[in-house]
């Protein structure tokens, strides 16, 4: 019979595909038009393949091939591959902000792999949204599942020199802007920077994050780092494809790998690669969804022990092609050691240091990846959680891509209700700042701008820039790229559109910052403070309908992960009613 099942467990895609009568015929008759034989309806595994791969995200464009090497591991090992598409996030094109939509492709995934007779998945991402967006999913849902990243893009090359994507976006327009490099060098620059698939090939968020999907061990060995175009991601992948149905057969669920042990592994790890802020905000929201106790404050209380050991930009020189080629992630952890749980268990079925324990793991460039004893930057300069009445609830800075002048600063606010009203002045030679002031930038929160954008590194003053400026402290309730640096205090929360402490700062104020000692704070009276507090009102909604609305309604603030208030906790694959 076509729908007989093999032995052993219960699959879900069974109750599709090994129904009786009308309602197996239908599933399996529809699917029969795409030329399957009879013998794969038999009771195998079937895999779901989660493409994020579009021509609207660069990062993410090249998805396509890397699942054809997935269903050639998903056919060898007797499973039933089936490709389908998700939201492709791309941060380098899409409007305000790829962050707006993470919860929507989390959303999405989450009730395709619900609604779809699929036994697991192997999650395709790339560019910084998906990647966190897709493993929300899997934690919801619960199915077995392993990810596997896009990978960097080759090393950037202009003129005899590495430049990396994003970090020299930011250089490039600041020596524009002072005078120090033509319109005619930083357009031919361009496609210097981005010349082959993949994602930003710095430190940059995406890079963090397929670091981070390793870290959890969501991610096979090495994976963060085989850039986009080596013919060793696709082997990988059709190995991956093998593994995934071995998970389904042992029944092996992101729930049992994504644990407590896992995301302190990540907190950890990211210290050690010095990676992105937005880590913080995407592992918190993973987290929710698993139930994991997760907080802010153990990204600081686990970092402090943790020195940077990847001299990568956008804090150090290297970029990461040289860091796969100096060993990967694998490397970093066999470094780090006794700072990890290194027993967590991953979905190869070994532990997180298996490439240490079988000799696998060594460096091959202490240039790139440093020893613990001799590192990069040490232990305690990785991000840190920042508290005080200007962040009650926290923000964070990236303390290796800081001025270390300006971690302990005290100067009068020039305060901005919106990037675009930056910008109208920046450029203006009469601008009443200085080096000593204090940037801030407000209403570019979750539900402010809306969807928390990239924009709070804003570039510095013109007319500081011409004086050799190169750093001041900007404080803002939205994100900065993993690409970009300087003294940008981020994420503060509660954030200015629902009324945080953001929201009533004035021109002049005195905001004093001082990283060692974790604050960040307002000097300013609190009775003058609850003044104004009585005086704010909210902005006008940003949308009367759909996604915006909606969003805007649910989101969380930073400090829990920016996720939706209903999506938090795992909601399980149960197999829906049927339709037939």
């Amino acid at each position: 019979m076509p729908h007989a099942t093999a032995p052993g467990r219960d699959l879900r895609s069974r109750h599709w595909f090994g129904a009786d009568g009308r309602s197996g015929m239908l599933y399996r008759s529809w699917m029969r038009n795409q030329g399957f034989a009879d013998d794969v309806f038999d009771g195998r595994p079937v895999v779901g393949i989660a493409v994020s791969g579009s021509e609207l995200a660069p990062c993410n464009a090249h998805l396509s091939r890397i699942a054809e090497s997935v269903k050639r591991g998903v056919w060898e090992a007797g499973g039933l591959p089936l490709e389908f598409p998700v939201m492709a996030l791309g941060e380098t094109v899409l409007r305000p902000t790829a962050m707006l939509y993470r919860n929507l492709l989390a959303m999405e995934a989450e009730e395709l792999l619900r609604a779809n007779p699929l036994d697991g998945v192997v999650l395709l991402s790339g560019c910084d949204k998906t990647t966190p967006g897709l493993l929300m999913a899997a934690a919801s849902t619960d199915l077995p599942a392993l990810m596997i990243t896009g990978g960097p893009m080759l090393n950037g090359k202009f003129r005899g020199e590495d430049i990396g994507s994003g970090t020299h976006v930011w250089k490039f327009e600041a020596e524009v802007r002072a005078g120090r490099m033509s319109e005619a060098d930083c357009a031919f620059a361009e496609s210097c920077m981005s010349r082959s698939n993949g994602h930003c090939m710095t430190m940059g968020t995406a890079s963090t994050m397929a670091c981070m999907a390793e870290a959890l061990g969501m991610q096979p060995p090495f994976g963060a780092t085989w850039p986009a175009v080596d013919a060793r991601r696709y082997a990988m992948a059709q190995h991956s494809g093998r593994r995934i149905v071995d998970l389904i057969r042992e029944d092996v669920r992101p729930s049992s790998i994504m644990t407590r042990e896992a995301f302190e592994n990540a907190v950890r790890v990211n210290a050690a690669i010095g990676g992105s802020t937005n880590a913080v905000v995407h592992l918190l929201a993973i987290a929710g969804r698993l139930g994991v106790p997760l907080e802010l404050d153990d990204f600081d209380r686990l970092a402090r022990d943790v020195p940077t050991l990847l001299d990568l930009m956008p804090s150090g020189r290297f970029l990461m092609e040289d860091f796969c080629y100096a060993g990967g992630l694998p490397a970093v952890i066999a470094e780090l050691g006794d700072l990890l749980h290194t027993g967590a268990a991953t979905v190869t079925g070994g532990p997180i240091d298996a490439p240490a324990r079988a000799g696998e793991a060594p460096c091959h460039d202490r240039r790139v990846i440093r020893p613990i004893d001799d590192p990069f930057k040490a232990a305690g300069t990785g991000t840190a959680v920042l508290r005080g009445n200007l962040a009650p609830s926290g923000a964070v800075v990236k303390q290796s891509a800081a001025d270390e002048r300006l971690l302990v600063h005290r100067g009068r606010a020039r305060v901005f209700d919106s990037p675009e009203e930056y910008y109208a002045v920046a450029e203006d030679p009469d601008l009443d700042v200085d080096a000593d002031t204090v940037l801030v930038l407000r209403n570019c929160g979750p539900s402010g701008y809306p969807g928390m954008p990239e924009v709070s590194n804003v570039p510095l003053p013109s007319r500081l820039l011409a004086q050799g400026v190169t750093d001041m402290v900007r404080v803002c309730d939205g994100r900065m790229s993993g690409t970009a640096y300087g003294t940008v205090v981020l994420h503060v929360a509660p954030e200015a559109a629902v009324g945080g402490p953001l929201a009533l700062v004035r021109d002049g104020d005195e905001v004093g910052l001082d990283v060692p000692g974790r604050a960040l704070t307002l000097h300013v009276d609190e009775g003058e403070l609850e003044r104004r507090r009585a005086a704010w009102t909210p902005p006008a909604p940003l949308a009367d309908r759909g996604w915006v609305r909606l969003y805007c309604d649910t989101v969380l603030q930073a400090d829990r992960g920016a996720d939706l208030d209903f999506l938090v906790g795992s909601s399980g694959a149960e197999v829906p009613r049927e339709s037939h």
